[in-house]
């Protein structure tokens, strides 16, 4: 709109949550009755979602930001002159600017909260497509040793190479293959990525389709969970434009390649974010996990070869195609290549995304980014890796983030989320919570699985009420131990991992002096 100011607006749903639409409608309104000529932008979040809703204006020294806004400071923000970028009580001066973002090193992330989510022409002004287009003149073989050569790793918590599954199904002789995203993003904590969905839908299109042109798949599919309303709509939206634009269709991009995209709903099985019991969703079954072999890669949806990779995976091979595996490869650690979007959560003062090379120190981006807790409260633990992850106490906060340093002291990366907890959180507690969980959640195919979790929870009851602690501990134990070594999946496999830690580190909230592998120490 010639003449006007544009203001940027958050759909983000964390910021619709907090008032975003409301917002939107009282800048609107407001601007009218003042007789300012204002285009509003509805972008996805930055990822700072302890200033959301974070509103931004453009002026000629970049968008300067002012938030968490509220309806009513509308008004006031109109008042003292926002929409020339000037000083109000909630300003946070140019966004880019501001420490918490500058320190970042945002590739995954770089559009989401910048671009119009539905918005190809601005996608492609900051850089989309570049990679399609280049990936449509390389050979297959090319694009899967350019991924490879990354250190590109399973964003979604395997941490299993992506250019080693990509081979994988390349080489399968069969007509039609698949390209699956994981979208089914359950773990507690963790939420990149609903917010790519949300924010950057077209990062994950070109992701999917470049992973077909190099496996020689033409069909993709989105598993996504049916509690992302908004990241559903936005998804359907983008395929649609995409399709409109010639990126996804019959004929990409005039190449007369063939990649299409379709959008299904899961029905809110936490396992179903297993590979394989998705891809029994997806083929109408009840999401139950498979024995593998068969890898998917090899057999996997309707028995076809199938790439199964995560959003912040598929989200990340733009970049590496446009921009250069070592580019990629420059950043990280040892094993660990490239950037982790971590997610802060729980009780932390700032909240939100991270995007930083694989291998910074959890106290960096607990103390650092996240400012610790939000209570003002000592922090006593913090959960890394999801509702399977370990309990790491603030003695550990000096561990690099990444697969192997984390595994070395006996926790996992996971998808990067990260919980964190005051002094006043009972281990003993959260340890039954995730013997709870996995009773809940279970898909009831495995037995140490199924029955071992409702032992679980029994066992650690009977430890907190002095019941024969030292017997029941041994118990614990040796279930934890059948679980991990017996479990079809990692929901059995995984869930002792917090439950041990919350032993090994905070024992005394179970009543007991330590534990060392076994009952020794235990209080009578």
């Amino acid at each position: 709109m010639s003449g006007s100011t544009t203001v940027y607006v958050p759909r983000d749903a964390a910021a619709l949550s907090v008032g975003a639409e409301e917002i939107a409608k009282r800048v609107e309104d407001e601007a009218r009755k003042r007789g300012k000529a204002v285009e509003i932008v509805r972008n996805g979040s930055r990822g700072a979602l302890w200033l959301e809703p974070l509103v931004e204006v453009s002026t000629a020294n970049g968008r300067v930001g002012y938030g968490p806004v509220a309806p009513e400071d509308v008004t006031s923000l109109f008042d003292a002159g926002f929409l020339d970028g000037a000083h109000h009580q909630l300003s946070l001066g140019v966004v880019d600017d501001h420490e918490w973002f500058a320190k970042q090193d945002r590739l995954t992330f770089a559009r989401v909260g910048v671009v119009d989510p539905l918005s190809v022409s601005d996608y492609e002004a900051h850089g989309g497509l570049v990679a399609l287009r280049k990936a449509l003149t390389m050979d297959p073989q090319a694009i899967i040793d350019e991924v490879g050569a990354s250190g590109l790793r399973g964003r979604g918590g395997a941490g299993f190479p992506a250019g080693i599954k990509w081979q994988t199904a390349l080489q399968a002789q069969v007509g039609q293959k698949y390209i699956c995203c994981n979208a089914d993003e359950g773990d507690s904590g963790t939420f990149a990525d609903r917010m790519l969905m949300e924010g950057d839908p077209f990062a994950l299109i070109e992701g999917m389709a470049i992973a077909g042109l190099a496996v020689g798949a033409t069909q993709g599919l989105i598993y996504v969970r049916s509690e992302y309303p908004h990241a559903i709509g936005a998804l359907r939206a983008a395929v649609l434009l995409a399709a409109e634009s010639a990126i996804l269709g019959r004929d990409v991009l005039g190449s007369g390649r063939v990649f299409e995209v379709e959008v299904r709903v899961g029905a809110g099985s936490y396992v179903c974010g297993e590979e394989t019991a998705m891809l029994e969703s997806l083929e109408g079954k009840r999401g139950v996990v498979r024995a593998k072999p068969p890898l998917p890669a090899v057999e996997g949806l309707f028995g076809k070869p199938t790439v199964v990779n995560n959003v912040m995976t598929l989200a990340s091979v733009p970049w590496i195609i446009s921009h250069g595996a070592s580019a990629y490869r420059d950043r990280g650690a040892g094993r660990s290549r490239g950037t982790q979007v971590f997610q802060l959560a729980g009780n932390v003062a700032r909240g939100g995304i991270v995007e930083l090379a694989l291998g910074v120190p959890l106290r960096d981006l607990v103390d650092g980014f996240g400012g610790g807790t939000r209570t003002g409260r000592p922090v006593k633990t913090a959960q890394v890796g999801g509702p399977l992850g370990a309990y790491l106490p603030s003695s550990a906060f000096d561990v690099p983030m990444d697969y192997e340093s984390l595994l070395a002291i006996g926790a996992m990366l996971g998808h990067g989320g990260i919980v964190v907890f005051d002094d006043s959180v009972n281990m003993a507690k959260q340890a039954r919570f995730a013997m709870e969980f996995c009773a809940e959640e279970s898909c009831g195919k495995c037995t140490p699985c199924r029955i071992g979790s409702v032992r679980g929870v029994e066992t650690i009851d009977k430890i907190v009420a002095g019941e024969r602690r030292r017997e029941n501990l041994e118990l614990l134990l040796d279930l934890c131990e059948v679980m991990t070594e017996g479990s079809l999946c990692a929901m059995g496999g995984l869930t002792p991992l917090p439950v041990k830690s919350a032993l090994d580190h905070f024992p005394e909230d179970f009543g007991i002096e330590s534990v060392e592998g076994s009952t020794r120490g235990a209080t009578a």
